[in-house]
């Protein structure tokens, strides 16, 4: 029975989702469950998985970050138009990604923390000056070739592997992301993170350095952003369309996820599942011959639907409560029993709050 409220929870209905989904697939194209073919699926979200992992620490935290799909095509152009055909470019170019993706995800959570203006706001006009920049670098047409040595990382892979037949490198950097992310969460800024989204006044109570602490959130995006970049030079091309809403199917992959609106609440594992469940009904649709287009209308049903459901079963959660049995207390006066239950309550509440500040200080010392 726990099972399988498990699974109908917002947390664990993802899951759920995409067997279904995979096993349709399955269905309809025989071939998918070739372990060469299901390789190449992973192979083909390990991106969009990626930006998920960013998006989602952006999110606990109650925050957006609408400017990862710009990052990509800043870094697939600038990767295209400075890696050229010389192979020895390769490392001082990705090092230079990386300084650009941190520089960015710093000015977004500064500019988010101390001068207190909307996420939204902020990374909207950083997605508009990446793009303005790439289309004044390019003018709008395609540029760049980089050398076969950097395509490797997003195209290449291990070859020759028994029942696998081919690893792909996105998909061992996926598990190696994801891995980090978990780590990440586990340690006291991924839990303080949780704790900004969901009471940020209870962690400036505690002392936390709110600020630092989700500025981190968006340099971790931007980084995710940059990584995916990586990738997507290798069988994407350099085009100034590269990246283009990869902020919005981010969203949709970790609301689908699991992950609340608002943050505080959601699980990582639960995004990069959702991403791939989003990769799968694109697939569903495709092979039923849907048309393209209306690949952002199912993203916005997709996103109604997921945050609806998100916040119908929370709220059931919520009038439920904790299942406590009550004592049974035979001739107590009824004023004793109310001031005992007013100074137990009092107790109770006191002691959580001090549990919980002292949680909070714990993590940022040990952070």
């Amino acid at each position: 029975m726990n099972a399988l409220r498990t699974l109908v929870s917002p947390r664990g209905a993802v899951f759920l989702l995409l067997v279904i989904l995979l096993v349709a697939v399955t269905i309809l194209n025989p071939s998918f469950a070739e372990p060469g073919q299901f390789m190449r699926f992973i192979q083909r979200v390990a991106p969009i998985a990626i930006v998920a992992i960013g998006q989602y620490f952006v999110i606990i935290a109650g925050e957006f970050d609408l400017s990862q799909g710009s990052l990509i095509t800043a870094q697939v152009i600038v990767a295209g138009n400075l890696v050229g055909q010389d192979d020895a470019r390769t490392i001082p170019v990705l090092l230079l990604m990386v300084v650009f993706g941190v520089a960015v995800g710093l000015v977004n959570g500064i500019i988010t923390t101390l001068l207190k203006v909307p996420s939204f706001i902020v990374t909207l006009g950083m997605m508009l000056a990446l793009l303005g920049g790439v289309m004044w670098w390019t003018g709008g047409a395609a540029t760049g070739n980089p050398a076969d040595s950097f395509r490797e990382i997003g195209r290449g892979g291990i070859r020759e592997v028994p029942l696998l037949d081919f690893i792909p490198w996105a998909v061992l950097i996926l598990i190696a992301w994801l891995a980090l992310g978990i780590w990440i969460t586990k340690r006291p800024l991924g839990k303080t993170l949780m704790a900004v989204g969901d009471n940020a006044s209870a962690v400036d109570y505690a002392g936390a350095r709110r600020a630092w602490v989700t500025t981190r959130a968006f340099i971790i995006s931007s980084l995710s952003a940059s990584l995916s970049a990586v990738l997507l030079v290798g069988y994407a091309g350099v085009h100034p369309s590269v990246g283009r809403g990869y902020e919005f199917t981010a969203i949709t992959a970790v609301v689908l996820g699991g992950v609340v609106l608002g943050g505080g609440r959601g699980w990582i594992v639960g995004a990069v599942a959702g991403a791939f469940a989003l990769e799968a009904v694109f697939m569903l649709l495709n092979i039923a011959g849907v048309p393209s287009t209306l690949r952002d209308a199912v993203q916005g049903v997709i996103i109604i639907a997921a945050v609806a459901y998100s916040a119908v079963a929370f709220r059931a959660r919520r009038k439920r409560g904790p299942q406590t049995p009550e004592p049974i207390a035979a001739e107590t006066d009824s004023t004793d029993s109310t001031d005992r239950s007013d100074s137990t309550n009092r107790s109770d509440s006191t002691n959580r709050s001090d549990r919980s500040t002292s949680t909070i200080h714990t993590e940022t010392r040990g952070d």
